[in-house]
């Protein structure tokens, strides 16, 4: 009589099939943190504690924004994000940024850096290249202790620039409609109505029209649709964009304040929602938008001199791109633009501009905030997506054109144009840059997914994070649980090196950040529920959803 052997997990009377169709152990694991909004793709790092030398593993989380990635850390960076549109879209206080003055410390590290700086410059003067070395070497150390002190901003260049860079007309251009311009106030509240009312406003803006295009987003006519300038207008959407916000704000009169969203459009190209504190004229915001364009005053790329096989190879002789053929070198970035008289490729608005008032504190704003906030979960190739043939066609060929843009005066695509850029070296390949403009997942869209100016609310990240921790500990105080913030600065952090045996499987990890998660959950439960009062009492939240 034959025995048929059973392993460990096989149950009695299933099939294969049954049991591949069962969920493994690391898809339950995963699927139980993301419940409890535990991070499931944390990294590992090492803490040390020099007083009383423990070591432990503490498992950090990823920190992802895209949730196909990791949805606890995507959905906690959203929620951050939908605070700080809230807090700041209808202040009707102006927030203090009063600088400091400077102390006698930084006063004091300042004139020894200048006596430093004249040091180095009279040794080089002198041919002293040792001696300038190491005083360049004590300039970095007190640049350290300035910046360690509490100074911002850049310091002094110890090097004068080789040159200058040259200086472009700003005069507007003809074909551009003039805008008043008033002095700008250094204020950031919007004007009051009756007293009580202080609106703010939700602004779209678009980029102009390419051709005619059908409901899914692509063209009508593909051979008539101008896909270069699509290409350029998408590389260079971020520069028009801090143009329109400079514009705004000299025709108002008043620093402009706002929280901006980049999305795509159906047809590929980036548009922008945009939450202003403050009400602004319809009129003025239309004014502005037509009247607002950027030139990029680039060398001409609009045929390219080399392609395919035929490319620039790199003379490591003289450390420059040479041609194929004739060995010169090729023309320098600083050299092409010095030749340039007139922009090669000039950016606009489309003449579809939204723009509509908000009131504070109201259901409209809530949906306002959740639509600002909406696809930013998502990496910009899974809101790209194409689901035809067309769209597929329509990629395909914006693609093309932007593999073959310049995204910067570092992109390596200057070399099919005979133009060396900045920074190449031997590691440069022709016609192949990093940058995100020239993917096929991105299509051109900014790297930038959120643009918040500097007085927004007052705070940064970190800050608005820090407001939901003290606001936690603060309700858990309320019912006699003391979670005190504790002193990490004396830990040392260490990045683990690959395949140190020491470190604990992820599934261990995760399994403890979950029973951690379950104990913080059950004690704020507490809370809420000794804050809630007898049944029917008012609700709280520590952080208010929007509508």
């Amino acid at each position: 009589m034959t025995s048929v052997a059973s392993f460990p997990g096989d149950v009695a009377g299933q099939t294969r099939a049954q049991r591949m169709r069962q969920p493994l152990t690391t898809e339950v694991i995963t699927a139980t943190a993301e419940k409890h909004g535990v991070c499931v793709r944390p990294f590992t790092m090492e803490v040390g504690d020099p007083d009383t030398g423990e070591l432990r593993y503490v498992a950090v989380p990823c920190g992802s924004t895209v949730e196909s990635v990791c949805g606890p850390c995507a959905r906690k960076a959203k929620a951050l994000r939908q605070t700080q549109c809230r807090e700041g879209w209808h202040l009707d206080t102006e927030p203090d940024f009063t600088p400091e003055p400077p102390s006698a410390e930084q006063t004091q590290l300042l004139e020894y850096r200048a006596d430093l700086v004249a040091a180095y410059r009279q040794a080089l003067a002198e041919g002293a290249e040792c001696d300038a070395e190491e005083v360049r070497e004590e300039i970095r150390g007190v640049d350290e202790e300035l910046r360690a002190s509490g100074m911002r901003g850049r310091l002094p260049a110890v090097d004068p620039p080789a040159a200058r860079p040259k200086k472009r007309s700003t005069k507007r251009r003809q074909d551009a409609p003039n805008l008043p311009r008033r002095r700008v106030e250094n204020r950031t509240i919007g004007r009051e109505y009756a007293g009580r009312f202080r609106p703010s406003m939700f602004v779209t803006l678009t980029l102009d029209t390419y051709g005619r295009v059908r409901e899914d987003g692509t063209p009508v006519d593909p051979g008539s649709y101008d896909y270069r300038r699509a290409a350029r207008d998408a590389v260079h959407f971020s520069a028009l964009v801090d143009r329109w916000w400079q514009n705004l704000r000299r025709v108002v009169g008043w620093e402009v304040q706002y929280f901006a969203t980049v999305e795509p459009q159906r047809r590929a190209a980036p548009h922008l929602h945009a939450a202003v504190r403050g009400s602004i004229p319809h009129e003025i915001v239309r004014q502005v938008t037509a009247a607002t364009y950027h030139q990029v005053w680039w060398p001409a790329h609009d045929q390219p001199v080399y392609g395919g096989d035929h490319v620039p190879v790199w003379d490591a002789g003289r450390r420059v791109f040479v041609d194929p053929d004739t060995r010169q070198p090729l023309t320098g970035w600083d050299d092409a633009v010095e030749q340039v008289k007139e922009p090669a490729h000039v950016v606009t608005f489309g003449a579809q501009v939204h723009s509509k008032g908000i009131l504070g504190g109201t259901e409209e704003a809530g949906r306002h905030i959740g639509y600002l906030t909406k696809y930013l979960t998502k990496a910009t190739g899974e809101v790209v997506e194409a689901s035809s043939y067309r769209q597929r066609e329509h990629h395909d060929r914006l693609h093309a054109e932007l593999s073959i843009t310049p995204c910067s005066p570092r992109c390596a695509v200057w070399l099919l144009y005979g133009i060396q850029p900045l920074g190449a070296s031997a590691k440069t390949v022709p016609g192949r840059c990093k940058g995100r403009a020239h993917r096929r997942s991105t299509l051109g869209l900014p790297g930038r997914r959120v643009l918040v100016s500097r007085k927004w609310s007052g705070k940064s990240l970190a800050d608005h994070k820090a407001d939901r921790k003290a606001f936690v500990r603060a309700m858990l105080a309320s019912v006699g649980i003391e979670k005190p913030e504790q002193d990490t600065s004396r830990l040392v952090w260490r990045k683990l090196a690959p395949g140190d045996r020491n470190v604990p499987p992820r599934a261990h990890l995760l399994m403890r950040a979950i029973a951690e998660r379950i104990t913080w959950r059950a004690e704020y439960d507490r809370a809420l529920l000794a804050a809630q009062g007898p049944p029917g009492g008012p609700e709280t939240s520590a952080t208010p959803q929007a509508a």
